[in-house]
């Protein structure tokens, strides 16, 4: 099982092609996040597409909530709030919108024409074009696929309870990653519904689906839906 299975780099990130091989075990693509992340800091400026840095902090007054810290690249028609904080460690591509309150942390690469939406938190994650993560989500440590899509308040657990190393099941073999923090690995197209949860080393495949309020863990093959299903009784009242 390997990472092409899920998603492939889209060509507006393909310059960190190098360190997200297709044939390479999907989640340990995260490692390397921080590695391509200061490989292109270190490249000159004509290697760079476009710097926006420089303008954006000429945008807003110092009195303004909006903060961003070191190595952070973001390309052009890329949309700001005035509230949000962007960490060290950040590249979001063009005409991506970041809206109100979001917090994105230290390692996160973010592809075009995404949108991260109100009080969402990202860190140490992968998102590649065209990804919505919508309103009150939390990603850790996850890769997401274009055109994925994460409904309001679906959460991308990271960490085991008993903090354990994270294990991956598919079918009855039980796979080790090595990994403290993993949270989810979303094949292209595949969406989660609204307030549900994505348990540590869940594997979505591609067009997979996993329905509103649903708690999954495991792996869910490609162009498959999973969903909790409530038994409801109406009774009168007294």
């Amino acid at each position: 099982m390997y990472a092409n299975d899920f998603f492939n780099l889209p060509n507006s990130l393909d310059i960190f092609s190098h360190f997200f091989p297709a044939n390479e075990l999907p989640w340990n693509w995260l490692e390397n996040i921080e590695k391509a992340l200061l490989a292109y800091q270190s490249l000159t400026p004509q290697e760079k597409k476009y710097n926006f840095l420089k303008k954006i902090k000429n945008l807003f007054s110092p009195s303004t909530a909006i903060r961003i810290g070191k190595n952070v690249h973001i390309e052009k028609d890329v949309q700001l709030p005035v509230t949000c904080t962007i960490e060290d460690n950040v590249y979001i591509g063009a005409k991506t919108e970041i809206r109100s309150g979001a917090l994105i942390r230290k390692n996160v690469i973010i592809g075009e024409n995404c949108v991260i939406g109100n009080s969402c938190e990202i860190k140490n994650s992968l998102i590649m074009d065209h990804v919505h993560i919508a309103h009150f989500n939390y990603v850790g440590d996850s890769i997401l696929g274009s055109h994925t899509h994460l409904g309001a308040g679906a959460i991308l657990s990271n960490l085991r309870f008993d903090q354990k190393l994270v294990s991956i099941k598919i079918g009855g073999e039980k796979i080790e990653t090595g990994l403290r923090k993993l949270g989810a690995i979303l094949g292209e197209g595949a969406q989660v519904g609204c307030n549900a949860v994505l348990l540590p080393g869940t594997l979505m495949g591609k067009f997979s689906v996993v329905s509103v309020g649903t708690t999954f863990g495991g792996y869910l093959q490609e162009n498959t839906i999973t969903y909790y299903k409530q038994i409801r009784k109406s009774l009168p009242l007294e």
